[in-house]
């Protein structure tokens, strides 16, 4: 599994942020924004009619950046699945170490969007790192109780039903991670400050360096110590590269601290006490949260259905495959949020977004029902060959992933331009109760009708995925038909 893919939103038109589609991912290149009330009336030049060129030109970047970030997971599942247990390590890591790790961390998620839309003074800017840093150190304190303490086994045994074998790996994991959820928060924070000032390219290198770091541990440090267990080496390399990137966004931050200082000397400090930095940051919060508890419980899930201990190392190989797709169909949204007012625009990326959807959702398609199946899993992904003909099967399953992404995308992003976020936390909310819902009733019923645990897995969420794209077309049809008309040039209204 990898950081947590798409939450993508505030909940309401109060607490929306400048940059929402970078919920949690790479942001929008330097040079591109999308409509601000920040900006002076009148001030935009007139822009050009937007064609699929201009569409692939905003939407390459991100989507480099995307893919980077995507790619993390694929370099951990290939590390450890040379070495000795990875079946097992391969359980460990995709069923309880990244599950705990990115639930604790899922409060802290939001704060690039906190930083992009609060940093607009030296005062505010600490503020909003000062109330990040505390969040983040608490955060840190619960994934410590988790792992160092009888807690674990609360959670990883009671609520998680994790299978003997994968306890002992599963805790040293989750150990050597304690830096994980403190450097996310660090990071995020800092890379908003960035995009704030319109200095996205440092985010990008920051993303670079970090797959550099990860590749050059998880590729390094066997050649250095031949009998490293495979948990030791994935918590490692995964640990190494986010704090990597969070001291780079560190260090290059510094770059715009003159001109925070400059904003406050001319406007002064806009105060930001604790109350009114919760009100802005609860709501942002709790979409991102909502997104990363499907995690933990399709893993629990999965530990009590039919071949878990397969179908749970399967997972992350198969989770790796479709975030990658996905990835690209996620930074379409910053580029539905830049362009869809512009004269030509929505035409142009539905067009983008259709060439998009049918090619992503086409590579796993192929992977699925083609021998590439054994190319990617067996030999790139190098896991135990045993698990190639499961992993296949739930990349199957999950071939539409990445065309409903592109979807939502589109959806989300016409909502944000609109400031009407509301829809997007309602449907998010829909997608965790109707995969929930699923997941019980496959463990109730998945082994009297024979059906494998990662199968039943992904077909929940893919069902639950597919009516949270129904829910965004069917609130955001009004936005939708608004956009065609003003970038048609018609009146609106």
């Amino acid at each position: 599994m990898s950081e947590p893919d798409e939450p993508t939103t505030a909940p309401d038109r109060d607490t929306a942020a400048p940059s929402p589609g970078t919920g949690q991912g790479p942001a929008r290149p330097e040079g591109g924004s999308s409509a601000s009330a920040d900006a002076p009336a009148g001030a935009a030049a007139p822009e050009e009619p937007v064609d699929l060129r201009r569409v692939f030109r905003l939407w390459a970047p991100l989507a480099a950046s995307w893919i980077l970030m995507a790619l993390e997971p694929t370099l951990v599942i290939a590390a450890v699945s040379r070495l000795a247990g990875a079946k097992v390590t391969l359980a460990a890591w995709s069923s309880v170490v990244f599950p705990i790790s990115l639930v604790v961390e899922g409060p802290i998620i939001m704060m690039l969007a906190a930083s992009t839309r609060l940093a607009t003074s030296w005062g505010t800017y600490a503020a909003v790192m000062r109330y990040g840093h505390t969040l983040s150190i608490a955060l840190t304190v619960l994934h410590g109780l988790i792992a160092f303490t009888p807690l674990y086994d609360v959670v990883a045994i009671d609520l998680l039903g994790s299978k003997p074998e994968v306890l002992e790996p599963g805790r040293l994991g989750l150990q050597i991670m304690l830096p994980w959820t403190f450097m996310i928060g660090y990071r995020r924070a800092q890379q908003g400050t960035l995009i704030r000032f319109e200095r996205s390219g440092v985010v990008s290198q920051g993303t670079a360096l970090r797959l550099a770091t990860s590749g050059a541990v998880l590729f390094g440090l066997p050649y250095l110590i031949a009998d490293i267990r495979g948990i030791v080496l994935a918590a490692i390399g995964t640990a190494s590269g986010v704090t990597a990137e969070a001291l780079f966004a560190g260090v290059r931050v510094r770059e715009v601290w003159p001109r925070l200082r400059q904003l406050t000397a001319e406007k002064g400090d806009e105060p930001m006490p604790l109350g009114r930095f919760l009100r802005f940051y609860t709501p942002l919060a709790l979409t991102p949260l909502i997104t990363l508890l499907i995690q933990p419980i399709g893993a629990s899930a999965m530990n009590r259905m039919p071949r878990p201990l397969d179908s749970v190392a399967a997972w992350g190989p198969v989770h790796a495959l479709v975030f990658t797709m996905r990835s690209v169909g996620m930074a379409f949204n910053e580029v539905v949020v830049t362009l869809v007012a512009l004269p030509g625009g929505a035409r142009s990326l539905k067009r983008f977004g259709l060439y998009l959807g049918l090619a992503t959702s086409s590579v796993i398609a192929l992977i699925w029902a083609t021998p590439l199946s054994d190319l990617w899993f067996g030999f790139v992904q190098s896991i135990p060959p045993e698990l190639v003909p499961i992993a296949t099967v739930g990349a199957g399953m999950g071939f539409l992933m990445p065309a409903y992404q592109v979807a939502q995308s589109w959806f989300t992003g016409v909502l944000v331009h609109r400031q009407t976020t509301r829809p997007i936390t309602e449907a998010v909310s829909l997608y965790f109760v109707i995969a929930t819902g699923l997941l019980l009733l496959g463990v109730r019923v998945a082994d009297e009708l024979g059906v494998m645990a990662i199968a039943w897995t992904v077909g929940s969420f893919v069902l639950a995925g597919l009516c949270q794209t129904g829910w965004l077309w069917w609130r955001s049809r009004g936005c939708a038909t608004a956009e065609d008309e003003a970038s048609d040039g018609r009146p609106v209204g």
